[in-house]
C-alpha cells in the first residue's frame, strides 16, 4: 500500500469540499497520493438514515483509512465557531485509534468555511485540532512564507486555510484562498515524507 494523506471533510454547500479537492491536489504535487473522503449526515435516531454510499462525491471514510494514512487534512464549515456535527461524530468514534496509537507523530492540518468573514474561521480551525492533538498528531499550520497570507481580502490564516463562502454560501473561492489549500496539502505530504 502507498503512502497516502488522508483529505477528509464535511461539506453542506460545496465550498468545504472544493477546498478539499485543492488540498488533495496540492497533495499530489508534493508527492504523495490523496485520499479524499467525507463523512455522512447525523440525525435524530426517528430519522431514515442516508444509505451507505453517497450519491455523489467520494466515499464516506472507514476507520481504516484514518489507521493507516501518512497524514490527516480535516475540514469543516464552521458551525457556531466549532466544526460540524457530522465531522465530529466521526471523530468521537476513533477512540479505537487513540487506544492504540495509530496516529502518534503523523502529520496534520486543518482547513475551514465560513458564511462570513468574522464567523469563527479560527475557533473552527483550533477546535479542530483538538482531537489530533489528543491522537498525538503532529499539528501543521501555514507559515507567512506563504505570501497570500500578506494579501488575502477573505480568508486564509496561519492556522489553516480559510474560506468566506458568502451568505448563501456562493463566493467561488478567492485565488489566495486557491493557494492556500495546495500549500497545506504539499506541506503535509512533504511533512509526511520526511517523517517516514
Amino acid at each position: 500500500m502507498s503512502a497516502y494523506i488522508l483529505v477528509l471533510y464535511y461539506s453542506r454547500g460545496g465550498s468545504t469540499a472544493d477546498m478539499a479537492r485543492r488540498v488533495a491536489r496540492g497533495v499530489e504535487e508534493g508527492g504523495l497520493e490523496a485520499r479524499l473522503r467525507t463523512v455522512p449526515e447525523v440525525s435524530p435516531d426517528h430519522q431514515a438514515t442516508a444509505p451507505p454510499v453517497p450519491a455523489e462525491g467520494p466515499p464516506y471514510v472507514e476507520l481504516d483509512d484514518l489507521k493507516h494514512c501518512a497524514g490527516l487534512a480535516l475540514g469543516s464549515p464552521t458551525r457556531f465557531g466549532n466544526m460540524a456535527a457530522p465531522l465530529k461524530y466521526f471523530l468521537d468514534s476513533t477512540s479505537g485509534l487513540w487506544l492504540g496509537g495509530s496516529l502518534m507523530g503523523k502529520p496534520a492540518g486543518v482547513f475551514t468555511s465560513t458564511s462570513s468573514l468574522h464567523g469563527g474561521q479560527e475557533s473552527t480551525l483550533l477546535s479542530m485540532m483538538l482531537p489530533l492533538l489528543h491522537h498525538g498528531m503532529l499539528i501543521s499550520g501555514l507559515p507567512y512564507s506563504e505570501t497570500e497570507l500578506l494579501t488575502t481580502r477573505s480568508g486564509g490564516t496561519p492556522y489553516g486555510p480559510s474560506h468566506l463562502a458568502g451568505q448563501d454560501s456562493n463566493l467561488p473561492l478567492s485565488d489566495e484562498e486557491k493557494a492556500l489549500c495546495k500549500a497545506l496539502g504539499r506541506r503535509l505530504a512533504q511533512l509526511a515524507s520526511k517523517l517516514s
